[in-house]
């Protein structure tokens, strides 16, 4: 078993979500978010799309001017092994656009999981 977390822009999690359905992946949780990458942001796109800043110029946590917080949504998703590769390129495919801040995708594998309602472990409970 696999977990996948993806950063995605807010914009993107209903056609992701549709793109993932596509393809026969229905379970996941959507968390909003908020951070920033290590390059500057050009806080133009975010205008555009309509996006208003929630934390901004912060000081503190090492945070300077100018640094700001970008709210974003952090999918997670269990899969078994073999359905990593499909989910990656269906994440990549729908959230590419080319632009600092199109998201990341990190993929770590599950040593357990445990249905809680009947105790089924491992991919039964998945």
């Amino acid at each position: 078993m696999k977990e996948i977390i993806a950063i995605i822009r807010m914009n993107k999690v209903n056609a992701t979500k549709k793109a993932l359905a596509d393809i026969g992946i229905c379970g996941l949780h959507a968390m909003k978010v908020m951070g920033r990458g290590k390059m500057k942001v050009d806080f133009s796109i975010l205008t555009d799309l309509g996006v208003s800043e929630e934390i901004g110029g912060l000081v503190a946590d090492g945070l300077s001017a100018g640094a700001r917080l970008i709210p974003k949504r952090m999918l997670t998703i269990l899969v078994q092994d073999q359905e990593v590769d499909k989910v990656v390129e269906t994440l990549i495919k729908v959230n590419k656009e080319g632009h600092k801040g199109d998201g990341k995708i990190f993929v770590s594998p599950v040593l357990e999981a445990v249905r809680v309602r009947t105790g089924e472990k491992g991919t039964a409970a998945i």
